[in-house]
C-alpha cells in the first residue's frame, strides 16, 4: 500500500537526519550529465574529480556495490557505489530511494561492459523523496491523472520535457520573427471594464481598491489599436487571455495568443507576413514542413490558396449567403441537428453551419476570406460588397489557427455595429461583444487604416499532434473525486 511505503520512506528520513541534513542549501555541481556523455573522453583524461547532482531514477544494489541511474535535465549517468571506496556507503544503503536527489564527487571512467559511469567518493542526499515515483506503485497511464500530476508526467515521460522544450521555442520563433519585422512587442492589461475584441464569455473579477468589478481579457485586440491611435505602427502582444466557455480538444479557458497589428497595411499584406511566419515556426518546431494531426498528412510548404467563404459555404449547404433569410438559416441548422438559442443572431447561425459543414473539409492550409459582416463586427467592408468583410482565417486540418482582418477604424459604422452585438446581447446572446465607449472615442481622434492578426497555442498543439491540454504544462482540470 502507498501509506505504507511512505511510512518506510520517513523512517529512512529520520535515519538519514540523525547523520546530515536532507535537504541542505547549498550543493555542488562542476558538470552536467550530459556534457560529461558529450566529451568523455576528455572528463576521463583529465583524471579530475567531477561533482554531479541529480535524481536517482534506478537503484541496483548487489551487495558490496550499488548501482545507481542519476538523472538531470540534461541526461543519465550511471554512478558506482563501492563499500570501502564510497565513504558514505552503508548511511545510503541503508536510507537511499529511487527518487531521491543526490551530490555526487568520484571520477568518470567505463565499466568493464563499457558504460559511461562515475566511480563515486563521496555522495549525500541533498532532497529526500517521501512519496514513490508512479511506476513504484500505480503506474501513471491514466490521461486524467498524467495531466492532473504533470510534474510526474514528465518525469516518468521524457516527451513531455521535450514538448515543453519545442513549446519555447515555437513562441521564440513568433518573437524573433516579428520583431526582425520591426513590431515593437508591448504589454497590455489583464483586466478590462469592458471586455472585447472577440465573442466569447468573459470572467469578472472584483478589484478591492478600486471597489469594482473587472472582466478577465477575452482578446489583445482593442488595446493594441489604441496603440496605433498614439502614433505606434508595428505592435504585437504575447500574452494569457481568458474565456468562460466550454473544454474539449481544441478548446481551453486560458491560453497564450499573439496578436499583431500593422498601421498602413491591409489583410492581403498581412497574408503574405503570416504565410512566412507559420511556415517557419513549423520548420523551427518539427524540422520539417510536413506534419501528420489525427493520422492526416498536411504539407505546410505549398503556397497557401485563397477560398471565398460564400462560394465555399454554398458548396456545402446549397444557400447563398448573399440572400439567405434567417428562416433559411434556422431551417438547415435544423437539418443537420445543431442546437441553437432562439436568440441567436444570424451571424452565429452562419458561423454554427459552417463549422458543421465546412471547415472540417479544409485538410490543407488555406486563407479562407471575406466573411458576412454579421459574423465579423471588427473588419472593414469589401469595397463595393457592403454585406462582406475583408477578414481572412488561416484555417487547416478541418481547424481555424488564426485570424486576421483589414481594421475597422471609421467610428461611425464600429459603434452601429457594437449597437446590433449589444441588441442580441438583451436578447440573451452571453458570447455577443459589448460597446465599448473608451475604444470609440480613441477611434473618434483617428487610427490609421491597418491590418491585424491573431494567432493562440492551437497551432503548436496540431503542429505536435496533440489536445491542448497535452500542449499545456499544468491545464485547468475538474475537481478531482477522492
Amino acid at each position: 500500500m502507498l501509506e505504507d511505503i511512505i511510512e518506510e520512506r520517513r523512517k529512512k528520513l529520520s535515519r538519514y537526519r540523525e547523520a546530515a541534513d536532507p535537504y541542505p542549501i547549498q550543493v555542488k555541481r562542476t558538470a552536467r550529465i550530459g556534457d560529461i556523455c558529450a566529451r568523455f573522453s576528455a572528463f576521463t583524461r583529465r583524471k579530475k574529480k567531477v561533482w554531479l547532482t541529480g535524481r536517482v531514477v534506478g537503484i541496483r544494489d548487489q551487495g558490496g556495490i550499488i548501482f545507481l541511474d542519476l538523472e538531470d535535465a540534461s541526461g543519465t549517468m550511471q554512478a558506482l557505489l563501492k563499500k570501502g571506496e564510497t565513504k558514505e556507503f552503508v548511511l545510503l544503503k541503508e536510507t537511499l530511494d529511487k527518487g531521491d536527489f543526490l551530490e555526487v564527487r568520484g571520477e568518470v571512467m567505463k565499466t568493464k561492459r563499457g558504460e559511461k559511469s562515475v566511480a563515486v567518493r563521496n555522495a549525500r542526499v541533498i532532497v529526500k523523496s517521501i512519496r514513490p515515483l508512479p511506476d513504484s506503485w500505480y503506474g501513471l497511464e491514466d490521461i486524467e491523472t498524467r495531466l492532473r500530476k504533470r510534474y510526474l508526467d514528465a518525469i516518468m515521460n521524457h516527451e513531455v520535457l521535450e514538448l515543453m522544450k519545442k513549446k519555447s521555442i515555437f513562441w521564440e520563433t513568433v518573437r524573433n520573427f516579428l520583431k526582425k519585422e520591426e513590431f515593437l512587442e508591448v504589454e497590455t492589461p489583464v483586466l478590462e471594464s469592458v471586455p472585447g475584441g472577440a465573442e466569447a464569455e468573459p470572467f469578472m473579477t472584483h478589484h478591492n481598491a478600486l471597489n469594482r468589478n473587472f472582466y478577465l481579457r477575452i482578446s489583445l485586440e482593442l488595446p493594441l489599436k489604441k496603440m496605433l491611435v498614439a502614433g505606434f505602427e508595428k505592435v504585437f502582444e504575447i500574452g494569457r487571455i481568458f474565456r468562460n466557455e466550454g473544454i474539449d480538444r481544441e478548446h481551453l479557458q486560458d491560453y497564450t495568443q499573439m496578436e499583431c497589428y500593422w498601421a498602413y497595411a491591409d489583410y492581403n499584406d498581412m497574408m503574405r507576413l503570416m504565410e512566412k511566419m507559420f511556415k517557419a515556426a513549423i520548420r523551427n518546431v518539427s524540422g520539417s514542413l510536413t506534419t501528420m494531426h489525427g493520422g492526416k498528412k498536411v504539407n505546410w510548404g505549398k503556397r497557401w490558396k485563397k477560398v471565398d467563404y460564400y462560394g465555399i459555404f454554398e458548396k456545402y449547404n446549397a444557400i447563398d449567403l448573399a440572400t439567405a433569410s434567417r428562416e433559411m438559416l434556422e431551417a438547415r441548422a435544423r437539418k443537420l441537428g445543431i442546437v441553437f438559442e432562439s436568440n441567436a443572431g444570424k451571424g452565429r447561425l452562419i458561423d454554427l453551419i459552417y463549422k458543421k459543414t465546412v471547415r472540417q473539409n479544409l485538410i490543407e492550409p488555406c486563407f479562407l476570406v471575406d466573411p458576412p459582416v454579421v459574423v465579423e463586427p471588427l473588419a472593414k467592408r469589401v469595397p463595393g460588397k457592403s454585406d462582406r468583410v475583408e477578414r481572412f482565417q488561416i484555417v487547416a486540418l478541418g481547424t481555424e489557427l488564426g485570424k486576421g482582418f483589414s481594421e475597422l477604424n471609421d467610428p461611425e459604422d464600429q459603434r452601429g455595429r457594437f449597437e446590433e452585438q449589444m441588441a442580441l446581447r438583451a436578447a440573451g446572446d452571453k458570447e455577443a461583444q459589448m460597446l465599448n465607449e473608451d475604444f470609440l472615442e480613441a477611434l473618434e481622434y483617428g487610427m490609421p487604416p491597418a491590418a491585424g492578426f491573431g494567432l493562440s497555442e492551437r497551432l503548436f498543439a496540431i503542429i505536435m499532434d496533440k489536445s491542448m491540454r497535452e500542449a499545456v504544462f499544468f491545464p485547468l482540470m475538474k475537481e478531482e473525486r477522492q
